[in-house]
């Protein structure tokens, strides 16, 4: 089994989280005797994780690895000390000075093998864990694949045709939102149709910046959509549903928020209920599939979406309506 990054960092900072002895310290770290350290003991909560994360990029995918490690902690005062762009010896030599003076746990996305190879040296001279966030992944890569990994710094980010699709789906979005530009709603890749306060616009920013084009609109009992919707063949539709209670909760809060009166019919619990009614029948006849979105964040709802699409997408290749 192939162990993921975020696992490996997070089994260091579970074990890097506690006070050495002076003895220990002395000799793990001897010109740093007077500086407290951490190693596997007894817990002490008032203690401070330095995390240095060095990156020969921009170190945004290091810092999403080790932010997803550190969530799995509770109680834990972290330092960062963040070095992007590391790609000369003579700044790591820089850095190597700093991490000496707050000893912690190093964490790096270094390809230069000259470079990974001193930090490596030096942080077991100074007695401290040094993980490499992404080997684990690339060896096995590596070995699926019978070749060797591009040590190029930030291929990840180069300015390729995802990128600009994602650019494109981001001005596409924020162009649909709320039933706006129904006409090109067919230029889509997803149109999502929900009850205000629904979470529409903030799933469909989210997946806009997955790379989705995603228009949105509003289902208003008084206010049918219009006929286009019904007859879209290109875009996966889906419905966004959410329980009345946490629906009145979230219209109440936003009436308070802009000075409204909360006694109106925009948050009234039976006039929520009919309006959810109206369109789940509404999804219901037209056989578009459903999110309830009550306890899901952003995130998940957004998670279920690309699924769905993606899942669309395999059918419709499989049976010849879209291209590989």
């Amino acid at each position: 089994m192939v162990d993921h990054p975020v696992d490996r960092i997070g089994a260091a900072v579970g074990q890097w989280r506690y006070p050495l002895s002076s003895l220990e310290l002395s000799t793990a770290c001897p010109q740093r005797s007077g500086i407290r350290a951490w190693l596997p003991g007894k817990r002490d909560p008032s203690l401070k994780l330095h995390l240095h994360l060095l990156s020969d990029s921009t170190g945004e995918t290091l810092e999403n690895i080790a932010k997803a490690a550190l969530a799995q902690f509770d109680d834990v005062s972290v330092t960062r000390h963040f070095w992007p762009m590391v790609r000369s010896a003579a700044h790591l030599e820089r850095i190597l000075g700093e991490v000496a003076d707050n000893p912690g746990l190093v964490l790096f996305t270094l390809v230069n093998r000259e470079l990974r190879a001193e930090l490596e040296r030096r942080c077991a001279a100074l007695g401290l864990p040094v993980v490499a966030a992404l080997d684990a992944v690339t060896d096995s890569l590596e070995r699926m694949l019978g070749q060797q990994a591009k040590a190029r710094p930030g291929r990840q980010h180069m300015l390729d045709a995802a990128y600009y699709a994602r650019v494109e789906a981001i001005h596409y979005t924020m162009a649909h939102d709320d039933g706006i530009a129904w006409e090109d709603w067919e230029e889509a890749d997803i149109v999502l149709a929900g009850v205000s306060r629904s979470s529409k616009t903030p799933t469909s920013i989210y997946l806009a910046n997955r790379g989705y084009k995603t228009a949105n609109i509003p289902i208003v009992p008084e206010s049918p959509p219009p006929p286009i919707l019904y007859g879209l063949q290109n875009p996966l539709i889906v419905g966004l549903t959410t329980s009345a209670d946490r629906l009145v909760a979230v219209r109440r809060n936003r009436l308070s928020a802009l000075g409204e009166d909360r006694a109106t019919a925009y948050a009234d619990e039976e006039a929520v209920k009919t309006e959810l009614a109206y369109a789940r029948r509404m999804f219901a006849d037209n056989d578009w599939p459903v999110i309830d979105v009550t306890r899901r964040s952003i995130e998940e709802t957004a998670a279920a979406i690309i699924k769905l699409c993606e899942d669309r997408r395999g059918e419709r290749r499989a049976n010849g309506h879209e291209p590989s």
